[in-house]
């Protein structure tokens, strides 16, 4: 990828060779270190972020029916378009992709489509007729170095998340084709067999020395390039070399196994992150019932003592002479209207009494 933005000098070219030889870097890595992974997702389906050290990626999935190609009618379609924006790099410049993204999307395409990581026969419809086409816009807003893999992780997590509308034939010939809303019926995550994990490793010295995840400026100074597909199987699924550099094949077996180590820790990251995700969203959607709201119901104010609640829990069977001591009661309290004199406490009391839910009180 060409590089204009920042030119290196003999110092410091001399500089990130001397401490390579040394087994540092100039962030303080070692040679097979990984920059901090980050992975975000935001509010719609099929949306992701990646952040590598300072390097950023906006992933988003799209899907539409489209009619198939002749020679595949029983299968979807998946491509990968790359967005530089001169916001991420100044050597980036707006309109027609340049020749960086070409091979970067070219580069990721071959990784997922090669080697069937999406199941392209679960997206046919209508055999011959329709099938739903999977686009991936990958968006550079940030140029840090290593776009390749970071932009990678980004396809990948925006894919586990996104979900298609389902969609089923009927009408009278049998292939109206009905899209049903989010709403209607929950929509259907894509089949993915397995992740793609892109490792890219950096060459220099004549080959003699390698580092992998480069950063901006040691992708200035390396002399080759080698970016290798694999999955957490150990399975290799592409692999592509750039640059002008050499490098023995010992040392690619090297990167190789390297690779597998480093694939299956970021698919682990993606799976946590992307579980991570759904699980939230699940939780969004529980309906949760509304409480039962309380009856206001009107008593009278009692003003109760101590030694009144001995009285009311007796009362909570009714006996004969219960009854008649509560209408007794009752004729006292016919003759609170004519003797204003009476105390507090026996006024409570006649309350306390005509107020009593256990029946005989309200007579």
């Amino acid at each position: 990828m060409e590089h204009l933005r920042w030119r290196t000098s003999v110092n410091e070219r001399e500089f990130i060779e001397t401490a390579l030889q040394s087994d540092l870097r100039v962030d303080g890595r070692h040679s097979f270190d990984f920059r901090k992974l980050r992975i975000s997702f935001g509010r719609e389906d099929g949306s992701s972020e990646v952040q590598l050290g300072e390097t950023h990626v906006l992933g988003y999935v799209t899907a539409q029916l489209v009619q198939p190609y002749r020679d595949r009618p029983n299968e979807g379609t998946l491509a990968i378009f790359t967005e530089f924006s001169p916001m991420a790099d100044p050597a980036f410049e707006p309109g027609r992709p340049g020749e960086s993204a070409i091979e970067l999307g070219r580069v990721i395409d071959r990784g997922l489509r090669e080697s069937r990581a999406v199941d392209m026969e679960s997206l046919c419809v209508v055999a011959g007729k329709h099938v739903w086409s999977v686009r991936v816009d990958l968006h550079i807003l940030d140029n840090g170095g290593n776009l390749i893999d970071a932009a990678n992780i980004a396809a990948l997590a925006a894919l586990s998340t996104f979900r298609r509308p389902e969609c089923t034939v009927g009408g009278d010939d049998g292939q109206q084709v009905i899209v049903h809303d989010p709403e209607v019926r929950d929509p259907l995550p894509l089949t993915i067999h397995h992740m793609p994990i892109a490792v890219t490793f950096a060459y220099f010295g004549e080959g003699n020395i390698v580092v992998v995840d480069p950063t901006y400026k040691e992708e200035a100074v390396m002399g080759g390039r080698m970016t290798a597909t694999i999955n957490s199987n150990g399975d290799i699924c592409a692999i592509q070399k750039a640059g002008g550099e050499g490098v023995m094949s010992s040392v690619v077996m090297q990167c190789l196994r390297i690779a597998s180590v480093k694939a299956a820790d970021i698919t682990s990251k993606i799976k946590k992150a992307v579980d991570s995700y759904t699980t939230e969203k699940a939780l969004k959607k529980v309906k949760r019932l509304p409480a039962t709201l309380p009856q206001k119901i009107n008593v009278t104010d009692v003003t109760m003592e101590d030694k009144v609640d001995d009285e009311l829990e007796t009362q909570t069977v009714k006996t004969p002479s219960d009854v008649q001591e509560i209408s007794k009661g009752d004729e006292d309290h016919r003759n609170i209207k004519g003797n204003p004199l009476l105390t507090g406490d026996r006024i409570a009391k006649h309350k306390q009494t005509s107020t009593f839910s256990g029946g005989p009180s309200n007579w």
